[in-house]
């Protein structure tokens, strides 16, 4: 099911992106702005992983790969996929009702989805975020004496919503445009537990 899914979601990212592109060809902005075309990114920063209650909080790693399409002088907008990977997964543990220990571990996380942004200047650019999340986790419960022990490993869909910024370096590495960026993302997943994100970004686009 997961898999079929991103298909789909693969399906539909490359006509979000056919489409960006139509437009940014009819529509051409005549403000140099660096932000078109295809961009990759890499993302550090922290993570805080909630459930039962509990959060807890990691470094984490991971990159989002995009197409950006110019609409007039201002609009930016186009699908991306993403990727993250929370330091050796993050886990929360709290007792059982009668005894034991119950852990909930998240481990990576894939995304999709569309942007939107504003150019600022042409330099600088204000955007939000929203799409598709799937995410790997594991519960277990570590019983007393005469209980039962049991274990989970499986994947969550969910959505996420976010926004941040980015800015052009204003110089090209290996004739491509470099910028840096901050955001924040929050995924909500459907077992109840859910993911806030502060990350730094660093990439380029190819134009």
């Amino acid at each position: 099911m997961r898999k079929a899914l991103f298909s789909v979601l693969a399906l539909g990212l490359s006509a979000l992106g056919a489409q960006a592109a139509s437009a940014q060809d009819t529509t051409m902005s005549d403000n140099n702005t660096t932000f078109r075309g295809i961009r990759v990114e890499g993302n550090v920063g922290g993570d805080r992983f909630q459930s039962q209650g509990h959060h807890n909080d990691r470094f984490g790693y991971g990159g989002t790969v995009g197409f950006d399409g110019v609409i007039g002088n201002k609009i930016v907008v186009g699908p991306e996929g993403s990727y993250w990977n929370p330091n050796d997964g993050s886990e929360n543990c709290s007792g059982g009702r009668t005894g034991g220990t119950i852990c909930h571990k998240s481990f990576e996380e894939w995304g999709a989805g569309v942007r939107a942004g504003y150019l600022v200047t042409p330099n600088f650019l204000v955007y939000g975020k929203g799409g598709y999340v799937s995410n790997e986790q594991r519960k277990r419960f570590t019983a007393p004496a005469g209980q039962t022990s049991f274990y989970d490993h499986f994947h969550t869909d969910g959505y996420q919503v976010g926004g941040g910024v980015e800015y052009s370096l204003g110089r090209d590495v290996m004739k491509m445009p470099l910028f840096v960026g901050a955001q924040y993302v929050y995924s909500q997943y459907n077992d109840h537990t859910s993911r806030q994100r502060v990350m730094g970004s660093i990439g380029f686009h190819f134009k």
